[in-house]
């Protein structure tokens, strides 16, 4: 994918300092005709999962891409998958190498068993629909948090710079994201989400492995069998599967 062309009909919109880079999408959405991206050198109150405060040093990776889909909500989360793969994509062109990159469900990019990238889905809509998702991605390009910072059995944070000592600019990461995201995207809306299940399975990290999903209060543990067609964990305990929609997972 090295050197892919800007997607055509795809804004850019690139910001000096934001507060966060989904909620600038939502504040954009109405206003825009097609998909768009918007790129923060800082986030003055990013997010991560949860809710959790996303630290945010200058020269890490803070983008979102808006959109506005059409499928049923079950269907528009499974865009979770498209943005892991095309971070895989980018991350491989950038650093010239797709070793060391795996996926971690539901939505984490490891490089070398470390956190290199995270992606946050949100959507505002009306009725039973969509009207605006935005796919939040944030990359260590140059920094991580200090993993004494990060909670015991989490995976521990890495950056690009750490890992590979490549020194990527965020505006050139987004130039290899852009057109990797829209392989995915295209493919996901003309043939459907089993052959991005296929290809995100082909990079799954502690695939056929014992894992610990936790919900909540609810903590299991069990062999990480597959992703169901629904984007399910489905893991193994004993003689049952289980299929989980949402989690965080411990290896």
């Amino acid at each position: 994918m090295g050197n892919a062309q800007w997607p055509e009909g795809v804004g850019r919109v690139l910001l000096s300092s934001v507060d966060s880079t989904n909620a600038e999408a939502f504040r954009r959405a109405p206003h825009l005709s097609g998909p768009c991206w918007i790129l923060a050198g800082e986030q003055t109150a990013g997010r991560g999962r949860r809710a959790r405060a996303w630290s945010s040093p200058r020269g890490n990776f803070y983008g979102t891409l808006v959109l506005q889909p059409s499928e049923a909500p079950q269907v528009v989360a499974l865009r979770s998958f498209a943005a892991a793969l095309a971070l895989r994509d980018a991350l491989a062109t950038v650093t010239g190498t797709g070793a060391g990159l795996g996926l971690k469900w539901p939505n984490d990019v490891l490089m070398n068993g470390g956190k290199v990238a995270g992606i946050l889905l949100e959507s505002h809509g009306a009725g039973q629909g969509i009207q605006a998702l935005a796919i939040g991605i944030g990359v260590n390009l140059i920094a991580h948090p200090d993993p004494v910072l990060i909670e015991g059995s989490a995976v521990p944070p890495v950056s690009v710079l750490s890992e590979t000592g490549c020194r990527v600019s965020p505006e050139a990461f987004l130039d290899a994201l852009a057109p990797a995201y829209s392989h995915w995207e295209n493919l996901f809306v003309t043939e459907g989400f089993l052959p991005l299940r296929a290809a995100w399975l082909s990079h799954a990290a502690r695939l056929g492995e014992k894992i610990i999903a936790r919900t909540g209060n609810d903590t299991r543990e069990g062999i990480f069998e597959t992703v169901d067609a629904e984007g399910n964990l489905v893991l193994r305990m004993g003689m049952t599967t289980l299929a989980i929609p949402a989690a965080e997972v411990f290896f």
